[in-house]
């Protein structure tokens, strides 16, 4: 079948053998708790995909990982969900004084970094976490929950966003601190609705007293305002995001195709959704290979994962009723995949959030993230 053959081609160049692995695990089980494909992930080099190939990695670049989370998700979306968020860190975290041993580090020995980047704090801007800090010898003491928090249970490290005071002039700046798994006050709790991406390891961790020395604290500059390193965060972000979920919307496709479920012009018109979609996310991951624009690229990466969430809804709900009730009843498998596509909507910034900033913007005004 040629439907996703590019994405899986780019998979197995990338991680030879690791497709075949995966197509051998059904997806119940890969979207259940403890999914066997985070371990296999590790196994076969994932965490250093987007390490440079100078400190040991294999450096993929944006058009080879929108591919490559497509590719996944349509065997598990918790997996691509679960993995896109070390890779998203891997790619966006500003330089400090440890990112060079870290990162030789997670290529050497296959580390994981779960990100907290949420608060879980609905109407709160992600670019203002609650974390509580105090100044201690050699770095601070960091209070606080992060939720929710993919491959908490797989972390080695454990990145979260944080205010700190500038480092030059008043005021704060927003900080990405960078802390082992193992540190003494790092506690895991369940949270969340066990029934939508299980296999993701999302939960809820809680920070006491966590102690992070300067070294490993990065700066992205003051929080009310994109700048390169915000900017690149956001881009890889939005971009694998929104394949991973077409990816796994592809899934459902897939199955329309393997069954040969409606006519041909129905089949094409999913068809021509969902690759018209990628065609679009691609376009995006192309045009910041060579560099970016802080605004613009930003917004049209934000256009494209809204245009995304629109898209996945259609071709989900025709997908699903191609494939007929009857499936939808005794496979699990397709509701499954439906539950998974929607959450999309739940990652910030949400549409209607963001709606005036980039209608604002649009007209003229700078772009500020809400």
């Amino acid at each position: 079948m040629n439907f996703l053959k590019r994405e899986r081609d780019t998979l197995e160049a990338l991680m030879p053998g690791f497709d075949a692995r995966l197509r051998e695990i059904p997806l119940l089980e890969m979207e259940s708790k403890g999914n066997p494909g985070i371990a296999l992930f590790r196994e076969f080099g994932g965490p250093a995909l987007l390490v440079s190939a100078e400190y040991g990695g294999k450096q993929a670049n944006q058009l080879q990982m929108v591919r490559l989370q497509r590719a996944m998700a349509s065997r598990s979306p918790s997996l691509a969900l679960a993995t896109n968020m070390h890779s998203c860190t891997v790619a966006a975290v500003p330089p400090c004084e440890a990112t060079a041993e870290l990162l030789k580090s997670i290529a050497e020995n296959g580390l994981y970094l779960a990100s907290g980047f949420a608060d879980g704090q609905p109407r709160k801007s992600i670019l203002r976490p609650s974390m509580e800090i105090e100044r201690a010898e050699g770095g601070w003491l960091l209070s606080g929950r992060k939720k929710p928090v993919s491959l908490s249970e797989s972390m080695d490290f454990l990145t979260a966003s944080v205010l700190l005071p500038a480092k030059e002039g008043g005021g704060e700046e927003l900080a990405l601190v960078t802390i082992p798994a193992d540190t003494p006050g790092i506690t895991v709790l369940e949270y969340g609705n066990d029934q939508i991406l299980m296999g993701a390891e999302n939960n809820e961790v809680v920070l006491e007293r966590v102690f992070v020395g300067d070294e490993y604290i990065s700066y992205f500059g003051g929080p009310d305002q994109l700048n390169e390193a915000l900017s690149t965060a956001f881009l890889w972000f939005e971009c694998f995001v929104s394949s991973a979920y077409l990816g796994a919307a592809s899934a459902l496709v897939e199955r329309v195709l393997q069954h040969n479920r409606g006519n041909e012009t129905e089949r094409m018109a999913l068809i021509t959704q969902t690759e018209s979609t990628m065609m679009a996310i691609e376009g995006v991951a192309t045009s910041i290979m060579g560099g970016h624009d802080e605004e613009i690229d930003v917004a049209r990466a934000l256009y494209v994962r809204y245009g995304t969430q629109q898209a996945i809804e259609r071709i989900t709900q025709h997908a699903a009723e191609l494939l007929g009730g009857v499936s939808y009843l005794e496979s699990n498998e397709v509701s499954t995949l439906l539950s998974a596509c929607r959450a999309l909507a739940f990652h910030p910034p949400s549409r209607f959030s963001i709606t005036p900033a980039l209608d604002a913007f649009m007209l003229g005004e700078p772009l500020i993230i809400p």
